[in-house]
């Protein structure tokens, strides 16, 4: 995904649209195989840490350790040193941001569960996802935060 910090409006006039966000699955071929390996690396490391966490204390607090968005790391570091500090405190927030929706999600698919259908409990889970991540994110925007970086580009 890559994020549009100019375009033309239908004058031809430049607007500023840094919330817009678009999926380039083009770009995803032209990954250098460095951010790869370090995108993987990331990944087994928190794995591998997930599967000693488990061996030690037990399957319920391993998976703590699972739910580690060891990705994350890598896509910002790499964010950072390619498109600067502000686009990776942008991913930063976003991340946090949504998972507050995921633990929406897991309250609720962790109540709905046990007493009724998997289609149906899944389904509301995925709902409050959406409905805490998107309200997450508007009442940021409110506050100020995502729109609020407009200094030159910190490298």
């Amino acid at each position: 995904m890559r994020r549009s910090a100019n375009s033309a409006d239908g004058n031809g006039k430049k607007v500023d649209d840094t919330d817009r966000v678009r999926v380039e699955l083009r770009a995803a071929a032209h990954t250098p195989r460095k951010d790869l390996l370090l995108r993987f690396g990331f990944g087994a490391g928190v794995s591998l840490l997930a599967a000693v966490v488990s061996a030690l204390f037990g399957s319920f607090v391993g998976g703590v350790f699972l739910a580690f968005p060891a990705i994350l790391l890598a896509s910002l570091t790499l964010v950072a040193e390619e498109e600067g500090l502000r686009p990776a405190r942008d991913d930063a927030r976003g991340a946090a941001l949504g998972t507050l929706g995921l633990w929406a999600f897991a309250v609720v698919a962790t109540v709905l569960l046990p007493h009724h259908s998997a289609w149906l409990a899944l389904g509301a889970a995925t709902a409050a996802w959406i409905v805490v991540s998107l309200a997450a994110y508007a009442i940021t925007r409110a506050a100020g935060f995502g729109g609020d970086e407009h200094a030159p580009e910190d490298r």
